[in-house]
């Protein structure tokens, strides 16, 4: 049998093992290096665990192969026989530590990735708590100036409604969604005549005049949410109904259910009343083209029926029947043109004349010729002439016949108590007029009459004491000398006080040409 040599293998098995020895030390050390270098890198770790368990693997085969073929070229393959159990033994543990090593990799992987993962989440919100913690931080140093200005920014605006609450002229009053008030402003209380205290105690049930109101309110809030401009009657503290002008608005719980409105009333009284009298002064315009008409046409049988009884008479004896019921006829007759005289005033049909009047001189006259008369009935008469007025243009004998009306109906309203008359001129620099006023303090005007007093043949007098045509002549003189008219009744003082009796204005336009001066601030001389 042909035999070969085996050196080649013995010396390369030897070299072999000697390099897998030399190699598997130096990849440990270098998974060594780079597991310090980046001690939380998870692959540097791992991989450090698999090549020490590959090293020990590669130096327990190695040097078994190195032992192996020193003691049979030594002669001691008895001895190896011995030891190769134990070679075979650690082979096959360290190869089982390097598979279960490599089993174990993917396993490894997923959790790396999973607390790679974990350790990102963590570092944003640490990041996130890092801006929170700055934020607070501003906001703490800043706190104290912020809730300052917004404090201010809400005293501000406090203010600002608080002003609005009390200073409008309106009614302004906050109730809640069963009708009791929670506030009212001085205007609202004051026009509906009630004090402080009473507004806590109010609910609009009450405040309304009519009956079925509050719910027609309630209606329309729900509806619409708002009501703008309704006209309604309100009720003063007293009973006496008040018209005004509605808007209110609902107010809304953080539920969206009603829990309030607010509303604001305006007090149509006055704008009622000029709205009456300005209906009153067109119907007045055509029923005086009706009148002058009539006045014409009557005037003249009135003429020849006077003429034929004055004839008739002067053919009879006095104190005879028939000369007795010509006289009737004759009174009745003159009455009657005074009545056509009356209405051709009313209608501006009458002459005029013009001229440059004292207004202080003409009310001289009518106190001297009516003081005895209002004297008798226990009338104070009381003349505050302005000093310095400038002059009007106009019919002296017609401005008489104006405020004689006037003093003869306050007469009528205080004959059976007395009383006193009041008249004063001034001079009012913001309209640039003089003004007259005539007050009594009688029984008054009624609120339902106020408009209709300057209507021709309007009168409250008994029958025979009055033709309704006074303050229409009145009305019709002023106005054709560019005045106004005006009544109020009851009257309000100064001071706000509510006194009984009536107060006519008059204003007039002065003279052209006129220098007022300080007139109005001159006080006025008492007579």
């Amino acid at each position: 049998m042909l035999s070969l040599s085996l050196l080649p293998a013995i010396l390369l098995d030897i070299v072999g093992s000697s390099a897998n020895i030399v190699l598997s030390f130096l990849a440990l050390r270098y998974a060594r290096l780079l597991s310090r270098r980046q001690p939380n890198n998870f692959v540097w770790g791992y991989l450090f665990y698999v090549t020490f368990a590959i090293s020990l693997f590669t130096i327990s085969r190695a040097v078994g192969h190195l032992v192996k073929q020193f003691l049979l070229i030594g002669g001691g393959s008895h001895i190896w026989h011995m030891l190769s159990p134990y070679s075979g033994g650690f082979n096959t543990l360290f190869m089982i530590s390097v598979a279960a090593v490599m089993i174990f990799y993917h396993k490894g992987v997923q959790a790396y990735q999973a607390l790679e993962q974990e350790a990102g989440k963590l570092k944003e919100a640490n990041s996130e708590l890092a801006a929170v913690a700055d934020q607070l931080l501003d906001l703490n140093q800043t706190l104290e100036e912020k809730v300052e200005a917004r404090t201010e920014e809400l005293s501000r605006s406090e203010r600002k409604f608080r002003h609005l609450f009390t200073a409008s002229k309106d009614m302004v009053l906050f109730c809640q969604a069963d009708g009791n008030l929670l506030d009212m402003n001085d205007s609202g209380l004051e026009m509906l005549g009630y004090r402080r205290e009473d507004a806590s105690r109010l609910d609009l049930g009450r405040l309304f005049a009519e009956p079925g109101m509050l719910e027609t309110y309630r209606l329309l809030l729900h509806r619409d949410g708002y009501i703008k401009d309704l006209n309604v009657e309100m009720a003063r503290r007293d009973g006496t109904p008040v018209s005004v002008l509605l808007s209110a608005t609902r107010l809304l719980d953080e539920n969206g259910a009603m829990s309030g409105s607010e509303i604001i009333a305006k007090d149509l009284t006055k704008v009622k009343l000029m709205l009456e009298q300005l209906a009153s002064s067109e119907k007045m315009a055509s029923v005086g083209q009706m009148a002058a008409g009539v006045a014409h046409e009557i005037n003249t049988p009135l003429g020849v029926i006077l003429g034929y009884a004055q004839l008739l008479m002067d053919d009879l004896p006095e104190g005879s029947e028939q000369y007795e019921g010509l006289r009737v006829i004759e009174r009745q007759t003159k009455a009657s043109r005074k009545i056509v005289a009356d209405l051709l005033k009313f209608s501006r049909q009458s002459g005029s004349t013009r001229e440059e009047l004292d207004i202080n001189d003409i009310l001289a006259d009518v106190v001297s010729v009516t003081e005895h008369t209002l004297g008798l009935s226990r009338i104070v008469t009381r003349f505050e002439p302005g000093m310095g007025l400038p002059t009007v243009i106009g019919d002296a004998e017609k401005l008489r016949q104006v405020f004689v009306n006037l003093v003869n109906n306050a007469h009528h309203a205080m004959q059976d108590k007395g009383g006193e008359l009041h008249l004063h001129s001034s001079y009012d620099a913001k309209t640039g007029r003089i003004r007259v006023t005539v007050r009594d303090t009688g029984c008054g005007i009624a609120e339902k009459n106020q408009a209709r007093i300057f209507d021709p043949f309007f009168t409250t007098k008994p029958v025979g004491q009055g033709t309704g045509l006074g303050l229409s002549v009145t009305y019709g003189i002023v106005h054709e000398h560019g005045g106004t008219i005006e009544v109020e009744s009851p009257v309000q003082d100064e001071g706000g006080a509510t006194r009984p009796g009536t107060r006519f204005t008059i204003d007039l336009p002065i003279a052209p040409g006129q220098e007022a001066g300080a007139i109005a601030s001159q006080q006025p001389a008492a007579v």
